[in-house]
Protein backbone atom coordinates (compact mmCIF):
# COMPACT_ATOMS: atom_id res chain seq x y z
CA UNK A 1 0.00 0.00 0.00
CA UNK A 2 1.61 3.51 -0.70
CA UNK A 3 1.90 5.91 1.79
CA UNK A 4 1.66 9.16 0.00
CA UNK A 5 -0.46 9.99 -2.91
CA UNK A 6 0.33 13.64 -4.22
CA UNK A 7 -2.62 14.77 -6.37
CA UNK A 8 -2.33 18.09 -9.19
CA UNK A 9 -4.60 19.49 -11.33
CA UNK A 10 -3.81 21.11 -14.15
CA UNK A 11 -4.26 23.02 -17.44
CA UNK A 12 -1.94 24.46 -20.15
CA UNK A 13 0.62 25.25 -17.90
CA UNK A 14 3.32 22.78 -19.37
CA UNK A 15 6.09 25.58 -18.01
CA UNK A 16 5.07 25.93 -14.69
CA UNK A 17 4.16 21.57 -14.46
CA UNK A 18 7.36 21.28 -15.24
CA UNK A 19 9.05 23.27 -12.51
CA UNK A 20 6.51 22.20 -10.21
CA UNK A 21 7.24 18.36 -10.53
CA UNK A 22 10.43 18.69 -10.68
CA UNK A 23 10.48 20.28 -6.98
CA UNK A 24 8.26 17.71 -6.08
CA UNK A 25 10.73 14.59 -7.10
CA UNK A 26 13.18 16.03 -5.04
CA UNK A 27 11.60 16.64 -2.02
CA UNK A 28 9.68 12.98 -2.50
CA UNK A 29 13.36 11.43 -2.50
CA UNK A 30 13.70 13.14 0.55
CA UNK A 31 10.69 11.40 2.16
CA UNK A 32 10.83 8.34 3.80
CA UNK A 33 7.16 7.30 1.97
CA UNK A 34 6.39 5.09 -1.22
CA UNK A 35 4.62 7.79 -2.81
CA UNK A 36 2.81 8.23 -6.19
CA UNK A 37 2.36 10.95 -7.96
CA UNK A 38 -1.24 11.59 -10.26
CA UNK A 39 -1.93 14.61 -12.49
CA UNK A 40 -5.18 15.68 -13.51
CA UNK A 41 -5.03 17.20 -16.83
CA UNK A 42 -8.37 19.45 -18.05
CA UNK A 43 -7.43 18.56 -21.77
CA UNK A 44 -4.72 20.80 -22.46
CA UNK A 45 -3.53 21.70 -25.49
CA UNK A 46 -0.03 23.12 -24.97
CA UNK A 47 1.83 20.09 -25.19
CA UNK A 48 1.53 18.83 -21.76
CA UNK A 49 -0.20 15.66 -22.42
CA UNK A 50 2.53 14.42 -25.03
CA UNK A 51 4.79 15.20 -21.68
CA UNK A 52 2.83 13.05 -19.31
CA UNK A 53 2.83 10.30 -21.07
CA UNK A 54 6.40 10.08 -21.06
CA UNK A 55 6.77 10.72 -17.56
CA UNK A 56 6.68 6.94 -15.76
CA UNK A 57 6.82 8.31 -11.98
CA UNK A 58 3.28 10.21 -13.03
CA UNK A 59 -0.31 8.90 -12.71
CA UNK A 60 -1.94 10.87 -15.48
CA UNK A 61 -5.60 11.48 -16.42
CA UNK A 62 -7.27 13.31 -18.19
CA UNK A 63 -11.02 15.38 -18.58
CA UNK A 64 -11.48 17.11 -21.46
CA UNK A 65 -13.05 20.18 -20.01
CA UNK A 66 -13.69 22.54 -22.90
CA UNK A 67 -14.39 23.02 -26.38
CA UNK A 68 -16.44 20.90 -28.33
CA UNK A 69 -17.11 16.79 -29.10
CA UNK A 70 -19.17 15.68 -32.17
CA UNK A 71 -20.83 19.05 -33.03
CA UNK A 72 -21.50 19.48 -28.93
CA UNK A 73 -20.02 22.03 -26.43
CA UNK A 74 -18.37 19.89 -23.60
CA UNK A 75 -19.94 20.32 -20.18
CA UNK A 76 -17.29 22.15 -18.10
CA UNK A 77 -16.72 20.94 -14.66
CA UNK A 78 -15.72 22.43 -11.29
CA UNK A 79 -13.09 21.94 -9.69
CA UNK A 80 -13.96 19.40 -7.13
CA UNK A 81 -14.96 17.08 -9.83
CA UNK A 82 -11.40 17.49 -10.96
CA UNK A 83 -9.94 16.76 -7.72
CA UNK A 84 -12.13 14.06 -6.71
CA UNK A 85 -10.96 11.85 -10.04
CA UNK A 86 -7.46 12.29 -8.28
CA UNK A 87 -8.58 11.46 -4.70
CA UNK A 88 -10.49 8.67 -5.66
CA UNK A 89 -7.80 7.26 -7.89
CA UNK A 90 -4.95 7.89 -4.80
CA UNK A 91 -3.74 4.58 -2.62
CA UNK A 92 -1.89 6.36 0.11
CA UNK A 93 -2.26 6.62 3.52
CA UNK A 94 -2.29 10.27 3.11
CA UNK A 95 -3.39 13.04 0.18
CA UNK A 96 -1.24 15.90 -0.52
CA UNK A 97 -2.69 18.92 -2.36
CA UNK A 98 -0.85 20.71 -4.67
CA UNK A 99 -0.84 23.08 -7.33
CA UNK A 100 0.41 23.13 -10.99
CA UNK A 101 2.13 26.65 -10.50
CA UNK A 102 3.81 25.86 -7.04
CA UNK A 103 7.14 24.85 -5.78
CA UNK A 104 7.22 22.70 -2.77
CA UNK A 105 10.18 24.30 -0.48
CA UNK A 106 12.49 21.57 0.69
CA UNK A 107 11.42 19.98 3.87
CA UNK A 108 7.57 20.52 3.58
CA UNK A 109 5.81 17.36 2.56
CA UNK A 110 8.35 15.48 5.28
CA UNK A 111 7.69 18.04 8.35
CA UNK A 112 4.21 18.07 7.32
CA UNK A 113 3.96 14.01 7.03
CA UNK A 114 5.90 14.10 10.61
CA UNK A 115 3.67 16.13 12.18
CA UNK A 116 0.03 14.01 11.14
CA UNK A 117 2.12 10.90 12.15
CA UNK A 118 3.13 12.42 15.75
CA UNK A 119 -0.30 14.13 16.36
CA UNK A 120 -2.21 10.66 15.79
CA UNK A 121 0.31 8.84 17.17
CA UNK A 122 -0.68 10.10 20.52
CA UNK A 123 -4.44 9.70 19.62
CA UNK A 124 -4.79 13.20 17.85
CA UNK A 125 -8.07 12.67 15.39
CA UNK A 126 -6.45 14.96 12.46
CA UNK A 127 -8.09 15.18 9.27
CA UNK A 128 -5.77 17.64 7.38
CA UNK A 129 -2.26 19.15 7.66
CA UNK A 130 -1.67 22.38 6.08
CA UNK A 131 1.02 24.17 4.53
CA UNK A 132 1.62 27.80 4.70
CA UNK A 133 2.27 29.55 1.18
CA UNK A 134 2.66 32.82 -0.45
CA UNK A 135 2.07 34.68 -3.69
CA UNK A 136 5.42 35.01 -5.13
CA UNK A 137 6.72 37.46 -6.16
CA UNK A 138 3.76 39.83 -4.68
CA UNK A 139 3.86 38.07 -1.13
CA UNK A 140 6.77 38.86 1.77
CA UNK A 141 4.64 36.47 4.07
CA UNK A 142 3.41 33.31 4.39
CA UNK A 143 0.13 32.17 5.31
CA UNK A 144 -2.86 29.61 6.23
CA UNK A 145 -6.29 30.46 5.75
CA UNK A 146 -9.42 30.61 8.73
CA UNK A 147 -12.69 29.97 6.45
CA UNK A 148 -15.74 30.11 7.93
CA UNK A 149 -16.44 29.49 11.92
CA UNK A 150 -12.39 30.79 12.02
CA UNK A 151 -11.45 27.13 10.99
CA UNK A 152 -8.47 26.05 9.97
CA UNK A 153 -8.69 25.04 6.22
CA UNK A 154 -6.27 23.78 3.44
CA UNK A 155 -4.97 25.60 0.13
CA UNK A 156 -2.00 23.36 0.28
CA UNK A 157 -1.15 20.67 2.04
CA UNK A 158 -1.84 16.70 3.10
CA UNK A 159 -5.43 15.03 3.95
CA UNK A 160 -5.89 11.75 6.00
CA UNK A 161 -7.25 9.34 2.59
CA UNK A 162 -9.72 7.63 5.36
CA UNK A 163 -11.12 11.04 6.43
CA UNK A 164 -12.01 12.09 2.41
CA UNK A 165 -13.76 8.68 2.29
CA UNK A 166 -15.28 9.40 5.05
CA UNK A 167 -16.70 13.18 4.07
CA UNK A 168 -17.29 12.37 1.10
CA UNK A 169 -14.51 13.71 -0.56
CA UNK A 170 -15.16 17.52 -2.07
CA UNK A 171 -18.21 19.50 -3.47
CA UNK A 172 -18.50 18.65 -7.09
CA UNK A 173 -22.24 20.46 -7.31
CA UNK A 174 -22.03 23.16 -4.92
CA UNK A 175 -19.11 25.13 -6.04
CA UNK A 176 -17.84 25.97 -9.29
CA UNK A 177 -13.78 26.75 -8.56
CA UNK A 178 -13.69 28.85 -5.30
CA UNK A 179 -14.64 27.55 -1.57
CA UNK A 180 -14.50 24.33 -2.41
CA UNK A 181 -11.01 23.72 -0.48
CA UNK A 182 -12.97 25.50 2.58
CA UNK A 183 -16.16 23.23 2.22
CA UNK A 184 -13.90 20.29 2.77
CA UNK A 185 -11.99 21.30 5.91
CA UNK A 186 -15.35 22.11 6.93
CA UNK A 187 -16.60 18.97 6.20
CA UNK A 188 -14.06 17.43 8.27
CA UNK A 189 -14.33 19.84 10.88
CA UNK A 190 -17.93 18.56 10.97
CA UNK A 191 -17.18 15.08 11.22
CA UNK A 192 -14.76 15.23 14.44
CA UNK A 193 -11.69 16.19 12.39
CA UNK A 194 -9.19 18.49 13.11
CA UNK A 195 -7.58 20.69 10.38
CA UNK A 196 -3.75 22.04 11.83
CA UNK A 197 -1.01 24.38 10.02
CA UNK A 198 2.01 22.80 9.67
CA UNK A 199 4.65 25.16 10.97
CA UNK A 200 7.95 24.10 8.87
CA UNK A 201 5.81 23.75 5.86
CA UNK A 202 6.25 26.48 2.84
CA UNK A 203 4.77 26.62 -0.77
CA UNK A 204 5.69 29.26 -3.08
CA UNK A 205 2.79 29.95 -5.72
CA UNK A 206 3.43 31.69 -8.60
CA UNK A 207 0.24 34.13 -8.94
CA UNK A 208 1.22 35.01 -12.39
CA UNK A 209 0.89 32.27 -14.33
CA UNK A 210 -1.98 31.75 -17.28
CA UNK A 211 -4.02 35.03 -16.41
CA UNK A 212 -6.23 33.89 -18.84
CA UNK A 213 -7.57 31.15 -17.04
CA UNK A 214 -7.44 32.67 -13.47
CA UNK A 215 -9.69 35.37 -14.85
CA UNK A 216 -12.85 32.74 -16.30
CA UNK A 217 -12.48 31.19 -12.60
CA UNK A 218 -12.89 34.15 -11.50
CA UNK A 219 -16.01 35.08 -12.84
CA UNK A 220 -17.56 32.01 -10.62
CA UNK A 221 -16.01 33.70 -7.39
CA UNK A 222 -19.16 35.60 -6.24
CA UNK A 223 -21.70 33.53 -7.27
CA UNK A 224 -19.21 30.62 -5.43
CA UNK A 225 -19.40 32.70 -2.07
CA UNK A 226 -22.75 33.24 -1.92
CA UNK A 227 -23.97 29.83 -1.98
CA UNK A 228 -20.84 28.97 0.68
CA UNK A 229 -22.39 30.66 3.06
CA UNK A 230 -25.67 29.62 2.47
CA UNK A 231 -24.91 26.04 2.69
CA UNK A 232 -22.78 26.25 6.22
CA UNK A 233 -25.20 29.01 7.81
CA UNK A 234 -26.10 28.41 11.17
CA UNK A 235 -23.44 26.19 11.30
CA UNK A 236 -20.14 27.39 11.44
CA UNK A 237 -21.19 30.65 10.02
CA UNK A 238 -23.05 32.94 12.33
CA UNK A 239 -24.35 35.97 10.13
CA UNK A 240 -24.56 37.96 13.77
CA UNK A 241 -20.90 37.44 14.31
CA UNK A 242 -19.36 37.57 11.34
CA UNK A 243 -17.05 34.90 11.80
CA UNK A 244 -15.58 34.31 8.03
CA UNK A 245 -12.01 34.20 9.13
CA UNK A 246 -9.16 35.45 7.53
CA UNK A 247 -5.14 34.55 7.15
CA UNK A 248 -2.60 33.75 9.64
CA UNK A 249 0.92 34.96 8.41
CA UNK A 250 4.26 34.12 9.25
CA UNK A 251 7.94 35.32 8.28
CA UNK A 252 10.16 33.06 6.90
CA UNK A 253 13.70 33.02 4.82
CA UNK A 254 13.67 30.23 2.19
CA UNK A 255 17.93 29.33 2.46
CA UNK A 256 17.16 27.46 -0.70
CA UNK A 257 15.65 30.42 -2.65
CA UNK A 258 13.12 27.92 -4.06
CA UNK A 259 11.38 30.65 -5.66
CA UNK A 260 13.85 32.03 -7.32
CA UNK A 261 13.54 29.01 -10.09
CA UNK A 262 10.35 30.95 -10.94
CA UNK A 263 12.28 33.59 -12.75
CA UNK A 264 13.23 31.37 -15.64
CA UNK A 265 9.58 31.29 -16.32
CA UNK A 266 8.83 34.80 -16.57
CA UNK A 267 7.80 36.47 -19.88
CA UNK A 268 9.97 39.16 -21.12
CA UNK A 269 7.43 41.09 -21.91
CA UNK A 270 6.15 40.84 -18.09
CA UNK A 271 9.40 40.83 -16.77
CA UNK A 272 9.67 44.71 -15.97
CA UNK A 273 6.64 44.54 -14.15
CA UNK A 274 7.00 41.71 -11.76
CA UNK A 275 10.97 42.72 -11.53
CA UNK A 276 9.49 45.83 -10.15
CA UNK A 277 7.79 44.20 -7.56
CA UNK A 278 11.02 42.34 -6.48
CA UNK A 279 12.45 45.33 -5.90
CA UNK A 280 9.70 47.49 -3.77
Amino acid sequence: MKQLSVVIGSYNRLKFLKLAIESLRQELDRCQYISEIIVVDGGSTDGTLTWLIKQKDIISIVQHNRGEWCGRAIERRSWGYFMNLGFKCSQGKYVCMLSDDCLVVPGAIDNGLKLFEDKCAVGEKVGAVAFYWRNWPDDHFYKVGLTLGNKLFVNHGLYLRSALIEVEYADEITFQFYHADGDLSLKLWQHGYSCLESPNSFVEHFCHANLKVRGENLQSQYSDWERYLAKWQGVFYLPELENIGGWIEIEYFDSMGTADHFKQLIPFLSRRNILRRLIK
